[in-house]
Parts: structure tokens; sequence; C-alpha cells
């Protein structure tokens, strides 16, 4: 089935009609040294007209004391709206996602929302995002940066433009899966699409783990829409992107062409 694109989302965040809005959404946030921008993304997600939005925080044994953090804002807020998983150590991105999103449907979620913890997503986006799974019958929306009506933040560098725009040019071009945003980390999903594409036996890091979902997404048949967003630039701390995460990212492509055929 082909990806679908819809119009530019509202500056405005959305009320949805009960029982929507009611819906039960884990949110998933990956941490490694997220000291400073955990307890703002916390506050911004849970202050949404979602009442049944719970966050999962997988952390990697921040040496920043993230972990510490999340369970303190666990306390605050109380362990039915946040749980916190505290991960043995640096595992990598795509590691994290697969534990958190895993324990999100054992816990009873019927949607889970991927995204990074930095505020590069805006999480005002997320009930336009879970309106539109809704109303187009969707399994997986994705927030886009390559549709129209996105944008980048203006505080990218023009290479950091061009090396993401031809990370997302290079999967394309391998892999033909009909989307416009391969690499792209903020997505709403199905519970029952998660389990459909079998993303416990996902083990692809960094970019190539949203590239692995989306591939595998497509080879099952799901419904992906593509919704347009802005992407900021992250308010505190470091990029994770490193020398082995990038080859890996330019290799799995390759492979997950060669199981194609």
């Amino acid at each position: 089935m082909a990806p679908q694109v819809l119009q530019a989302p509202a500056e405005q965040v959305v009320e949805l009609p009960e029982p929507w809005r009611s819906a039960a959404v884990t949110v998933v946030l990956p941490t490694y040294n997220e000291v400073d921008n955990l307890p703002v993304i916390v506050a911004e997600l849970l202050a949404l007209p979602l009442p049944g939005l719970r966050i999962l925080v997988a952390d990697d044994n921040s040496p920043d004391g993230t972990g510490r953090i999340a369970g303190q804002l666990a306390g605050k807020y109380g362990q039915a709206r946040i749980t916190v998983v505290h991960r043995p150590g640096k595992q990598g991105l795509g590691r994290a996602y697969v534990d958190g999103m895993t324990q999100a449907i054992e816990a009873g979620a019927e949607f889970v929302v991927q995204m990074d913890s930095d505020l590069s997503h805006a999480p005002k986006y997320l009930p336009q995002m879970l309106g539109t799974l809704l109303s187009a019958a969707a399994d997986v929306v994705i927030g886009s940066r390559y549709v129209a009506g996105p944008s980048l933040a203006s505080e990218w560098s023009w290479h950091r433009r061009a090396l993401s725009g031809f990370a997302n040019y290079y999967v394309r071009a391998l892999l033909r899966l009909g989307i416009r945003d391969v690499t792209a980390g903020f997505k709403i999903w199905r519970s029952s699409a998660l389990e459909a594409i079998d993303v416990a036996s996902i083990r692809s890091n960094g970019y190539s783990f949203q590239v692995e979902m989306n591939f595998r997404s497509v080879r099952h048949g799901l419904k992906i829409v593509e919704l347009p967003i802005h992407f900021a630039e992250r308010r505190e701390g470091d990029s994770k992107m490193n020398l082995r995460v990038q080859l890996e990212s330019a290799l799995i492509p390759f492979l997950l062409r060669r199981r194609a055929h």
C-alpha cells in the first residue's frame, strides 16, 4: 500500500473528540545524557489534551544522571503516567526503542509513539498525528521533514542539511519504499502494526533502525501516512551520531535490499 501525504498541521494543539482523546497512548523516550531536556519534554507531553497518554523512559545508564531525574519525574507525576526502564549501559537507540515498545505493548498500549527526547520533535503535533492515524485508518503516521509544508531548524548548517537530504535520497533510491522521510524518528504506531512487523526481532540501531522499521512496514502492506512537521534543533546536549552509527546506516539498506530479492 502506497504511503499517503496529508496537509501541513496547524500550529495550535488539536483537541480530539472522545473516545479518541482518551486512547491508551504510550510515548517511548530513549535517553542518554538528556538531563536538561527530559523534564521539559515530560511536562509538555503531560500537558497535552490526551488523558490516556503515558510516558516510558528507556535510559541507557546516562552518566549525567538522566535516569535519576526520570525516577524523580515518575515520583512527581505518578507511576500511572511515567514508567522508567533503567538499562545497564549504552546499547543504542534501536535497542532502547525495541525494549520500550515491547514493554508498552505488554502493558496494554493501543498506540505507541517514538520520538526524540531532545525536543527536536514538538509534542504539540501528537494529537493531530493520533487523529490522522484514526481518521485515515492508518497503521503508522510519520512526522515528516520532506513532504510539502514542513521545515528544518534554521540552526542547521548547510552540510547537515545536505547530509540529511542525501541519506534520505540514498535509502529511497536503494529500497524504493515510497516514503519521503525514511529516516524520520517521530512516529505513532498502532500496537497491532508493531506486532505485525515483529518489532522485538529488529536488531538495527541509529537511523538504520528507522529504515528497517519502514522496510518491514511496506513489506507487510501496512498503511503509512506522512504528516509535515517542523523539525527543531535540540535544545541542550550533543548529538549521539557517531562513525559506527553512520557506517551501520550506510550498510543496512544494502542488506535489506538483498533480503527483498
